[in-house]
């Protein structure tokens, strides 16, 4: 092993200082561009699904955008961990080291050591694994590919030696691990493709046995009697998203937002309502951290679930409206829709409420049929009674009934019939809980979703808010399926006579959202209260298109290249610097909102114990005050018992549900206490330009040099003295920012 290494020395060397020149100093960090590989594979996939229609390609594409995807993160990954093996440059004081400012590798600092940030790991060469595992796939299915895929291959392999970021055997390693696992990897999807297309697909599987020869089959995935296909392969892919969506949520790669930690709390203290919100959150919490403990996974398993039965609910009506091929687009489209992805992850009121609303929709188009039964009408009140248990927005389904009934004749029949009216009547019954809790608390929750939407302020019109609903929507719809749903309400009601079910879709989604839009222009509108009109939206979408002779293939393609893009970047915001080859700011990035909000509790409570081991600690917001008793371990002991850890601080009139817990105030129970006030800091806002600067990595900084604040004068009034203990950044692994809090110590409290 000393002779290898030495040999393995002395060619670094050679390649790394003795062939170097001018020429050689400019490309080699252009071929060793870290987010080249990606960019190939996507350079590749998106003519072939957009443009060509060779099975081949397509196959050939999507196997290459996979094994980098899998290869590089699993294999690749591991075994650089595992052997942790440095980079020459921080073995060898000689080493040259090329494309530092644009590559993401830290040099050793003055006294010898690394930043945190260094990436340091060098064998074996993912950049040599990936592009070798490229021209593999390539060279399976087109071995003319061989001719310029395997010598750029093996260029970017020679350009990591010379760039001073890897040894000779390092990319030997790499090149060979990477054709091997692409070969493995091409072998295991057929076999899965032969096991599964005989017992599952028997008809696609006996016109294309083989996917390296898609070509030399007779395949026409587009015939009438592959119905039940296209359904046990929606089922596959809602299996397949439920398994990846409840490994994704206990990876920990993403922590609670606000909401999610403070309805955390909720489920601590049933009740029939709460301030805001409807008890369903809570109850649906609690029954996840019964099953699972009080953990991250705990508290969101339920929304995957949620989402899985909604794509079955909706992938077998559509089916049955549509024929199963559109049906199975459209459950593409739901992965391709940045506004559904989010649903299915975070358990916010929202995942529970697209499912009830979507549940009522379906159930009622049986009711309104010539042989509705009872029954229909008493399921679809049951589902609009639930999703009223988890967001009051249930309530405008009743108004898109209305409005049904009023511009469809032949509906009306219906509400000459007990079942409408029966319900209605299940509907009201599930009401009862939050009304009977506001009757016991004064209407309050009442005057709370009025001062939500405004009505407590005098009109004045702007464009302002309209325009940033637009452009929200626009975004979280997927700008192409986005225009394509507002086109199939266009064309639904003008055919509202002879297309019944195109009428019924837009009932059930336009009110909700052009209801919504409308209103921008008196209030800002979250782009989230739409949410339960997207899926019948894009039911009468798929249903328009399904029946439509324009060429909709393209755009389909179009929109669910893109919007799946977008959900892998929202699931993992570091692949966009990895792809730029430099991690996007804290402040700016996606992500910012659920993660370094459990590092955030940690430090709270290491400030706690240094000032004082007895004291509590005092929030200024709901949300924070979730986080800190969910995160803080001695918190979430507490916040179990009858005397919490955690506060919110007080105000005036209730705008929070601590004010009817009496365990929660502090004013009453910790008097003569010392406490910790933790003040969230929002985002700093970088200069202008920071996107160039960012790409080109020179320093950024911020618009405005931020300051301390001075505590509020409630917190100077309820205690007897405070001390400003500064501004506490709280950073990730990699060094970047992602909150920022103040703390203060408050001593006695009065």
């Amino acid at each position: 092993m000393h002779w290898f290494q030495s040999l393995d020395t002395a060619l670094f060397h050679f390649i790394n200082g003795a062939l170097g020149n001018p020429f050689f100093d400019w490309l080699m960090p252009v071929l060793s561009g870290r987010g080249v590989p990606w960019l190939i594979a996507v350079v590749i996939t998106a003519p072939a699904i957009l443009f060509f229609d060779s099975s081949r390609l397509k196959i050939c594409a999507l196997l290459m955008v996979l094994v980098v995807a899998l290869g590089d993160p699993l294999v690749v990954g591991t075994i650089k961990d595992a052997v942790s093996r440095p980079r020459p440059f921080v073995t060898l004081p000689d080493a040259r080291l090329f494309g530092e400012s644009g590559k993401g590798y830290v040099p050793p600092m003055a006294d010898g050591t690394l930043p945190a940030t260094a990436n340091v790991h060098s064998f074996p060469s993912a950049h040599a694994a990936n592009w070798f595992a490229l021209a593999t796939v390539a060279f399976l299915f087109y071995r003319r590919s061989a001719r310029f895929m395997f010598p750029l291959a093996a260029a970017v392999a020679f350009s990591r030696v010379y760039n001073g970021v890897h040894y000779p055997s390092d990319v030997t390693a790499g090149a060979i691990l990477g054709s091997g696992y692409a070969i493995a990897f091409v072998v295991l999807v057929q076999s899965m493709w032969n096991f599964t297309g005989r017992n599952f697909f028997p008809a696609w599987h006996a016109q294309m046995p083989s996917l390296l020869n898609p070509e030399k089959t007779t395949f026409s995935i587009q015939h009438s009697t592959f119905n039940i296909e296209w359904l046990r392969l929606g089922y596959f892919v809602i299996f397949l998203a439920l398994i990846g969506r409840w490994i994704y949520l206990g990876s920990g790669i993403i922590g609670l937002s606000e909401d999610e930690a403070y309805q955390w709390l909720w489920s601590k203290h049933l009740a029939l309502s709460y301030y805001s919100k409807p008890p369903g959150i809570a109850l649906i919490q609690w029954a996840g951290t019964s099953l699972f403990g009080d953990t991250d996974f705990g508290v969101r398993f339920f929304s995957p679930v949620f989402a899985a039965i909604l794509s079955v609910l909706v992938l077998r009506f559509m089916a049955r409206e549509a024929g199963a091929r559109a049906a199975f687009c459209l459950l593409l489209i739901t992965f391709a829709t940045p506004l559904l992805v989010v649903g299915s992850i975070l358990m916010t009121i929202d995942p529970p409420l697209v499912l009830c609303w979507m549940w009522a929709v379906i159930a009622g188009w049986r009711a309104v049929q010539t042989d509705g039964k009872t029954r229909d009408w008493l399921v679809a009140g049951l589902a609009l009674g639930l999703g009223f248990l988890c967001k009051y927005t249930a309530m405008l389904q009743i108004l898109c009934w209305a409005i049904f009934f009023a511009l469809q004749p032949s509906a009306r029949i219906h509400l000459k019939k007990i079942g409408p009216w029966l319900g209605l009547l299940v509907f009201g019954l599930c009401t009862l809980p939050v009304i009977i809790w506001n009757a016991q608390h004064g209407w309050i929750t009442v005057n709370h979703v009025a001062g939500d939407a405004g009505m407590h302020s005098a009109w004045q019109p702007t464009l302002n808010y309209f325009f940033e609903f637009t452009g929200n929507e626009a975004g979280l719809l997927n700008p192409i399926f986005f225009i394509a749903a507002l086109w199939a309400m266009i064309a639904a009601w003008k055919r509202r006579r002879e297309k019944p079910l195109w009428f019924f879709l837009l009932s059930m989604s336009a009110p909700a959202f052009l209801g919504h839009w409308l209103f921008s222009l008196h209030s800002r509108v979250q782009p989230n209260w739409i949410a339960a009109a997207v899926p019948p939206m894009f039911c009468l979408m798929i249903a328009f298109w399904s029946e439509s002779k324009l060429r909709v293939k393209p755009w389909l393609a179009a929109g669910l290249l893109l919007g799946i893009t977008a959900s892998v970047f929202m699931h993992s915001s570091d692949l966009i610097g990895r792809l730029a080859a430099n991690k996007l700011p804290g402040d700016v990035d996606p992500s910012h909102r659920v993660r370094g909000r459990r590092e955030t509790a940690w430090l709270v409570e290491i400030e706690r114990a240094k000032f004082d081991t007895n004291a509590f600690i005092l929030a200024d917001h709901y949300g924070s005050t979730g986080l800190y008793s969910f995160y803080s371990p001695p918190a979430r002991t507490a916040a179990k018992s009858v005397q919490p850890l955690v506060y919110c601080l007080d105000s005036d009139a209730p705008i929070d549900q601590f004010p009817f817990w009496d365990e929660y105030n502090y004013l009453k129970h910790r008097r003569g206490e010392n406490a910790l006030f933790v003040l969230r800091l929002e985002p700093y806002k970088l200069e202008s330009g920071w996107i160039g600067k960012w790409l080109r990595r020179e320093p950024i900084n911020y618009r405005e040099i931020p300051v301390a604040r001075p505590v509020s004068s409630r917190i100077a009034d309820e205690f007897e003295s405070v001390t400003n203990l500064g501004v506490r950044e709280i950073k990730l692994r990699d060094g970047r920012i992602f909150q920022r809090v103040q703390i203060f110590g408050c001593y006695h409290l009065k």
